[in-house]
């Protein structure tokens, strides 16, 4: 008779195997307010820290974290990153806070972040753990009154394509990428426990807010939206130079096909004239000449950063635009009033 046990065992192994896609990061409030802290006391320098949770299901928690520190780049020693990181986890381990890694944390500035280093972050972090998830947040943005935080993680298909190192335009084709399935954005759910929320509920005044802020009707938004054009351009002019190493790419393929085809036609020719005095033809492909070799194709991976970072300072200038014209139309309405 079969062990009711082992058979438990192996169901709930061969579960873990077909692992449930990620849904949700679940992270609480404190480890949120220490990601802020760190970022704005060192902003506009970036810097980065560790995420320590759990894996439970198709949810991610962050139930700690810890800032690394910053380096010079001639002390930036990879060793002495790694002693750091083990210590304080077995610090946390020994106080009984929760220290399995579940993915980093770092600044950013106006959303720049969707760069080649972002991605090799990640694929070391994948040969390790299983599912992990960089938290981005933005003090330049969170300085306009919105929360910047954000959850991403690289796409499955991404991430296979990019172990082969191939962004060729055919692989692309074959495997239906674009430029908006390098990331996935997972959304964040803020978690706290019952006594934190019933002491947040202690601290709330019974009177009504007395004090106007008049902050929020600030109509200048010129800084912001200045660097955000700023940044822009440049990644117009970089997204400039790749199509222009395309264009160089299909001009030395166009070439190359047609001295092909004339060296081909010539090749026939001579064929024939051989056929017609009994002589052996010659093969119509030489491997040994230059023209057959093949032109590499420039990476894609490139460009299609560039397009997403396009992308993200298009969608905050509509947003910084969108709330400017409400702060305009509201004061019209105040002063006609």
């Amino acid at each position: 008779m079969a062990n009711p046990m082992a058979r438990s065992f192996l169901q709930v192994a061969a579960s873990e195997e077909v692992a449930s896609p990620l849904r949700v990061v679940q992270i609480e409030g404190l480890a949120i307010l220490k990601i802020i802290k760190h970022c704005k006391e060192f902003s506009p320098a970036l810097v980065t820290g560790q995420l320590l949770g759990l894996d439970v299901g198709s949810v991610l928690e962050v139930t700690n974290c810890f800032p690394f520190p910053i380096r010079e780049e001639d002390e930036e020693i990879e060793a002495d990153g790694a002693n750091y990181q083990l210590e304080m986890m077995r610090c946390l381990r020994e106080v009984n806070v929760d220290n399995n890694t579940v993915g980093w944390y770092q600044s950013t500035l106006l959303g720049s972040f969707q760069t080649v280093e972002l991605i090799e972050t990640f694929m070391n972090y994948q040969e390790n753990i299983r599912r992990c998830v960089c938290i981005i947040y933005d003090p330049s943005r969170s300085n306009q009154g919105v929360l910047a935080l954000k959850a991403m993680k690289l796409t499955d298909s991404f991430m296979d394509l990019y172990r082969n190192n191939n962004f060729t335009g055919e692989k692309l084709r074959e495997k239906n990428l674009s430029w908006v399935d390098i990331f996935e954005e997972i959304p964040i759910k803020v978690s706290n426990s019952a006594l934190i929320s019933a002491f947040m509920t202690e601290l709330e005044a019974e009177t009504p807010v007395s004090q106007c802020d008049y902050d929020r009707l600030q109509l200048s938004t010129s800084p912001f939206m200045e660097r955000n054009v700023e940044f822009l351009i440049e990644c117009m002019d970089d997204l400039s130079m790749e199509q222009q190493k395309f264009q160089f790419y299909y001009r030395n393929l166009s070439r190359q096909q047609a001295q092909q085809q004339a060296w081909l036609q010539k090749r026939r020719a001579e064929n024939m004239a051989r056929k017609a005095a009994g002589e052996e033809t010659l093969p119509e492909e030489d491997p040994s000449n230059p023209i057959f070799k093949p032109v590499p194709e420039p990476s894609r991976l490139d460009s299609f950063l560039i397009t997403n970072q396009i992308a993200n300072y298009c969608n905050q200038i509509n947003g910084v635009v969108g709330q400017s014209f409400n702060r305009l139309y509201l004061m019209k309405a105040l002063q006609e009033n």
